[in-house]
């Protein structure tokens, strides 16, 4: 990167146009705030800045120029996606990821099975494999 240039922390999500995520299971949090941009939005959520929960998505209403900082994303159980055209979504990649990348130790998607279909150890569990 070159000398004095910010890296731009939308990089770090998946945008999706026109989609907002609405919450059936009420233990799910939300926050909103009044922001001028989408790149605001994504620095608090990936610092988690004034949020009481870690940020796995935003939803950037552009009408109301509203961040809606989630505690989930469009693969959380009890969340359903609505179309709405003045939101845009984006969602951490690190959570809607379905590969692992060197050895894995930032994943934090949903694949729990190995390529050949045999269900992933627990990372609690010392059985059948020690860490």
């Amino acid at each position: 990167e070159g000398k004095g240039k910010k890296r731009n922390p939308l990089h770090d999500f998946k945008k999706t146009g026109e989609l907002m995520l609405i919450k059936v299971n009420k233990t799910l949090e939300i926050k909103t705030k009044l922001l001028n941009t989408t790149e605001q939005c994504a620095k608090r959520c990936s610092r988690n800045k004034g949020l009481s929960f870690p940020c796995k998505a935003f939803a950037y209403d552009r009408v109301t120029k509203r961040c809606h900082w989630l505690s989930f994303n469009s693969l959380t159980n009890g969340v359903r996606k609505k179309q709405d055209h003045a939101f845009d979504l984006y969602e951490k990649k690190d959570y809607v990821r379905n590969c692992i990348i060197g050895k894995g130790a930032d994943y934090k998607g949903t694949i729990s099975v190995t390529k050949s279909g045999i269900q992933c150890q627990a990372w609690n569990s010392m059985i059948p494999h020690e860490h």
